[in-house]
């Protein structure tokens, strides 16, 4: 068996990883690349393998940087299963056609600009059709039902906490004589986050291929974000400002929502205008409320004493169309508006920090992780100019950073994660999806475990398993 580490390797983004085994190609996941424009466009329309002689993609998740680039795989010629929950098959849906709809508004805006230089114009990666006829290939699975996906290899997914339907993939393999069980955390979610079951912890794994993401920090506790979460409303609403909140549209979306809506309740922040504004988030909120089956005892229990969806309470608008978006940049009283994207890339949160980024009254509020090269990493950085769309802005609205509403597992909780699966058959760990000071601090800490290896593999590195 062969593992070629071909995305999310000494970085976050565009996770991709193939397997050959017993003369099989399986591909672990198909993401979306994304840091600076044309390095994305080179490395996102390249596959270095052909897209035709992959028999399977296993799926642990639906974001965009796990599932992104699907549409192009199946576009060049893939033809087999891709294998996922029930619930991520749902969110891809309408994400990878959102993905689309971008892929195609963003080439119009460049050949516009190549136009008036005389430069040949560029297609997308994939449009909304494409993403649509991808679609086709997905085949859902609920969790705990072992999927026999290749000759010789057996996929069972278990909980991973980090999103709705997030998995990890659990691979049983006998190949030439010998059988063992190679392991995929995906992104790895966290303990007592709401919303969401915690994360399984999958038995009898001799070899793992773990994230990184947060590798060498620690967040707060969910507690203590939703503390601050209130401070940074009732600070900014006395300024008589807005909090414009940059979120994934999957998941971080819901859960600030579920917050929100509790801190409501209790009375804990005052009678201010709230507003979801991205079509996307709006679509994945209704996907949520399909898929209660993935719900843990606590928002469970939320809706059987209110009553109430927790997804929607009086305060709170969701804006879908583009008009109605647009009349937000007419506010002048205090607000909290959330938008995609989650790391400030695209979308109608870009139009809300131009809006909104000169004025010291208001709070620019980051609450995920901001891969480098974005607009949402020089906001946490605090850069004194930020480009957008092109013309330089001024940063003096006041910046804030929760790290507590993070999807993933910190670093104590991912080494907790990997000592409890070590008690049993644990050998071999390659550490991915993680900047390359997260991937390295992590491996030492696996290191002191006591693993036997523990490889950080570059990108495009072949290992012999």
């Amino acid at each position: 068996m062969e593992i070629t580490f071909l995305g999310a390797a000494r970085s976050v983004t565009g996770s991709m990883h193939l397997l050959r085994i017993n003369g099989h190609a399986i591909l672990l996941e198909c993401g979306l690349f994304q840091g600076k424009r044309q390095e994305s466009y080179e490395r996102n329309r390249n596959f270095p393998f052909e897209p035709r002689d992959v028999g399977a993609v296993i799926l642990s998740h639906a974001h965009i940087d796990h599932s992104g680039n699907i549409p192009l795989l199946v576009k060049r010629g893939f033809e087999g299963p891709i294998y996922c929950t029930f619930a991520t098959r749902d969110l891809c849906s309408a994400m990878l056609r959102d993905a689309g709809h971008i892929q195609e508004s963003d080439v119009e805006y460049v050949n516009k600009k190549h136009a008036e230089r005389g430069e040949p114009p560029v297609e997308p990666l994939y449009t909304q059709r494409d993403a649509i006829l991808s679609l086709q290939n997905f085949q859902s699975v609920g969790y705990y039902r072992p999927l026999n996906v290749s000759p010789g290899v057996t996929c069972t997914f278990y909980d991973a906490g980090h999103i709705l339907g997030s998995a990890i993939p659990a691979l049983d393999i006998e190949e030439n004589g010998r059988r063992f069980r190679l392991t995929f955390t995906g992104d790895l979610g966290r303990h007592h986050l709401p919303i969401l079951r915690d994360p399984d912890i999958v038995p009898h794994t001799k070899v793992l291929i773990t994230e990184s993401t947060y590798g060498s920090r620690l967040h707060e506790s969910p507690m203590d974000a939703k503390k601050n979460l209130r401070r940074v409303i009732n600070e900014t609403y006395k300024q008589n400002g807005k909090v414009i909140i940059p979120a994934f549209a999957v998941g971080r979306t819901q859960e600030l929502v579920y917050d929100l809506h509790q801190l409501a309740l209790e009375r804990k922040i005052p009678d201010i205008p709230i507003f979801v504004d991205s079509p996307l988030a709006i679509n994945v909120t209704e996907i949520f409320r399909l898929h209660p089956e993935c719900y843990d005892q606590e928002i469970t229990d939320f809706m059987l004493q209110n009553e109430a969806d927790p997804f929607g309470f009086s305060r709170l608008r969701y804006v879908r169309g583009v008009e109605e978006s647009k009349q937000l940049n007419f506010l002048r009283e205090p607000a909290v508006i959330i938008s995609a994207s989650g790391m400030a890339e695209a979308g109608r949160i870009l139009h809300h920090l131009k809006n909104n980024i000169e004025d010291p009254r208001n709070t620019i509020l980051i609450v995920g992780f901001q891969a480098e090269n974005t607009l949402g990493r020089r906001l946490v950085e605090r850069q004194p100019e930020v480009k957008i769309f092109g013309e330089q802005y001024r940063l003096r609205a006041h910046v804030e950073v929760i790290e507590g509403y993070s999807a993933h597992a910190d670093r104590q909780e991912l080494l907790d994660f990997i000592q409890q699966i070590k008690n049993d058959s644990l050998r071999r760990v390659f550490v991915v999806h993680g900047e390359e000071e997260s991937a390295l601090a992590l491996a030492e800490g696996l290191g002191k475990l006591g693993i036997p290896e523990v490889v950080v593999p570059e990108r495009l590195q072949t290992v012999a398993v």
